[in-house]
């Protein structure tokens, strides 16, 4: 699914491995101490023994022992392996979105409970910060009760959005930016509540299932008392080292997927810079999500040729039909010795592009098999777009594909939700920490 971006991964290696995998054998929380208590207050003397627990002084800075390990220069040793490779969790913007993508992704939104006010929307988001600082540096969540699961991170990102509900539940509508709304409805959709909408988006990538996973898990555990799981949905791309890290993605119908994407132009594109935007969204982004059903079964009943013609590229190496490799742009005025357009004027590559340079946006998809994963099959993507301007980049180019694009036939989208990713976390802070103030 050629969109007018090009495949943000696999891009750089990650961070350098660390000198060696944290321990994670601390002694178990206080009874009766709650985690609310001591991360919004109220915790009392307990505070200062969960923060020797967590590894961190009293007044919240780090111990020695607590402190995330920074060096990346020492020796590679035997206990240097991928499990042990983390992504920044603090800085200007969140992780996972520029962030090379990693092998497996879970992705939930959450429904938002119907006493939640702004008040303990901003407590979740400081739970939230608090958790995924601890899971990104592998370590566990102070109320993590498999520990041992957190110590290899796995190049682990979570990245937070907050959806229309996100202000309109909470009394905050005011504040909602003005594009922050569902898509508009296509022609093509075929939407289930079931994988579409949701107050809060929280995305969590890494290069282990099973660190995924618990990470998930972790979150909503600490989310059960103000928000419900509104969905999730699971996806993975080429586990790291099966491919080259130059590879492009292939989605299940075997296309290179994205050979366009941004690669280094995120900046003008992914962030939102507007001076007049909210202090909360400036170094934020706007992100989609659209769960695809792609029909594999009638996908089978075409031949390479005909898949060719439909996608506008070859299968082997991508490139356009036109000639050159996958990275050549394709001659959409070039001719066949028919005198027929070489690349069909419904092709996915034709209509996919745009002549405008500032409409391209960053894609982050992945693939999903659902159960039972045999003829017929329940296969698809989950497509992740991120862009600065929802209106201006997304919405024309999704409006052409709607329009006139062969490929809808074997595609349905099925799923369609909207956040407003905010800002990074820096040092002290806690996400969407603007929003409040």
């Amino acid at each position: 699914m050629d969109q007018p971006t090009r495949s943000a991964g696999p891009a750089p290696a990650g961070p350098a491995p660390a000198a060696e995998p944290r321990r994670t054998d601390q002694p178990p929380i206080p009874r009766g101490v709650r985690r609310r208590d001591v991360l919004v207050g109220g915790g009392g003397a307990a505070l200062g023994a969960l923060a020797t627990w967590a590894g961190l002084r009293a007044d919240g800075t780090p111990t020695d022992e607590g402190a995330a390990s920074s060096d990346t220069s020492a020796p590679a040793t035997a206990a240097d392996y991928r499990g042990n490779l983390t992504e920044p969790w603090q800085g200007e913007h969140q992780a996972g979105i520029v962030t090379a993508p990693q092998g497996f992704l879970t992705l939930t939104a959450y429904d938002l409970a119907d006493h939640v006010d702004a008040l303990r929307l901003e407590r979740l988001l400081r739970i939230w910060t608090d958790g995924i600082s601890r899971l990104a540096a592998g370590r566990p969540g102070l109320t993590d009760t498999e520990p041992e699961l957190a110590a290899h991170p796995a190049r682990l990102t979570v990245t937070v959005g907050l959806g229309p509900g996100a202000f309109e539940r909470t009394g905050l509508e005011a504040r909602r930016p003005a594009w922050l709304a569902q898509l508009p409805p296509y022609s093509i959709d075929a939407l289930e509540d079931a994988w579409s909408g949701g107050d809060l988006a929280v995305q969590v990538c890494g290069e282990d299932p099973s660190t995924v996973a618990h990470a998930a898990r972790y979150l909503a555990k600490e989310a059960a008392d103000l928000a419900t799981v509104r969905w999730a949905q699971h996806g993975f791309r080429n586990a790291a080292g099966q491919v080259p890290e130059a590879m492009t993605f292939r989605n299940q119908f075997g296309q290179l997927d994205g050979s366009s994407n941004l690669q280094g132009e995120e900046g003008e594109h992914v962030w939102i810079t507007d001076p007049d935007a909210p202090a909360w969204l400036r170094g934020g982004t706007t992100m989609v999500v659209r769960r695809i059903h792609m029909n594999l079964d009638k996908w089978d009943e075409l031949d390479r040729p005909g898949r060719e013609v439909i996608v506008g590229r070859r299968l082997g190496d991508g490139a356009p039909l036109t000639g050159g490799d996958e990275f050549t742009a394709p001659d959409l005025e070039a001719v066949n010795e028919l005198g027929f357009p070489a690349i069909d004027a419904a092709a996915h590559i034709r209509r996919a592009r745009t002549d405008d340079p500032t409409q391209r946006i960053l894609r982050r998809p992945y693939s999903y098999e659902a159960a039972p994963s045999v003829i017929p099959s329940d296969t698809g993507q989950i497509f992740i777009a991120f862009q600065a301007d929802l209106e201006h980049q997304f919405l024309p180019v999704q409006a052409r594909l709607a329009e006139l694009d062969l490929l809808n036939q074997w595609t349905t989208p099925i799923g369609s939700a909207v956040f407003a990713v905010p800002r990074g976390v820096r040092e002290g802070e806690f996400l969407a920490q603007d929003l409040f103030a």
